[in-house]
């Protein structure tokens, strides 16, 4: 079938900005946890004076020692990365389906982000030492993650059967994505640790213990065993969990309205 005039250029704008949304909200309702994964993956045993002994003493910890807004500290760059970068991932996706055949922030924190870039960029430089340290493990945590994220969900959505009832469909959906979400972040979480270690501060000041992947992997594996590898996977299931699922669910339903409304005013 022929596409229609401005067809093409129609969807992909609909497609970005579903995914675009999809990533805000994820990320303004899940920043927190990813703050407290954080603080677990970085710490190196419990002879760490910065160790947290469970989920909820490291929760209790950030918020008697630094306040609230605490748990939203470096917001910032994730919004300006990922809205962007969710908003091409979904259109990607889209795209390679039809080609493989497959059917407001705190002033005070906003200033912080950049002079932290300019810092970092003025010390170390842009380079894998710089503001890209890190680069390897993190296309590796995002690679496998949404291998197995975006796999699972299309392929088991496509096998369970669409609920008529739009509550039970609504469920259908955000069960299939929290699944999703929670597989593929606990497969995918040896090479998060290995680029909170690699971005970290270093074990000794001055001295560069982690510098690539899968170096940093053997490195935390040999001295601090395999459980070291899956440090902060708690917190990491519990906002890529539900939040994969909500990023799902909010791009289908933005996409799909954004879709009938083009249409109805084209009819009329």
């Amino acid at each position: 079938m022929a596409r229609k005039p401005g067809g093409f250029l129609q969807e992909a704008s609909h497609q970005v900005v579903a995914g675009g949304s999809a990533g805000l909200v994820e990320i303004c309702l899940m920043h927190p946890l990813d703050v407290v994964k954080t603080r677990f993956q970085i710490q190196r045993g419990k002879t760490d004076p910065t160790s947290y002994k469970s989920l909820g003493d490291c929760f209790r910890t950030i918020f008697q020692r630094e306040g609230l807004l605490g748990f939203y500290k470096g917001i910032f760059p994730p919004i300006l990365a990922e809205t962007p970068k969710r908003a091409v991932k979904f259109f990607t996706f889209e795209q390679y389906k039809k080609l493989l055949g497959y059917a407001s922030l705190p002033p005070g924190l906003q200033p912080s982000s950049f002079v932290q870039a300019r810092q970092i960029i003025k010390t170390d430089g842009l380079g894998l030492q710089g503001l890209n340290k890190g680069l390897t493990a993190t296309l590796g945590r995002h690679g496998v993650f949404n291998m197995v994220y975006f796999g699972f969900y299309f392929n088991v959505k496509n096998i369970l059967p669409v609920n008529k009832d739009p509550n039970l469909e609504f469920l259908r959906k955000f069960g299939i994505g929290l699944v999703s979400g929670t597989i593929a972040s606990i497969i995918n979480i040896p090479f998060d640790v290995a680029k909170s270690r690699i971005q970290g501060p270093q074990p000794v000041p001055g001295e560069i213990k982690y510098r690539t992947c899968f170096k940093t992997m053997a490195t935390v594996y040999k001295e601090e065993g395999l459980l070291a590898l899956y440090k902060g996977l708690v917190p990491k299931i519990m906002r890529l969990g539900p939040g994969g699922a909500v990023m799902l669910l909010v791009y289908e339903y933005v996409y799909a309205w954004l879709q009938n409304t083009v249409d109805h005013k084209q009819r009329f």
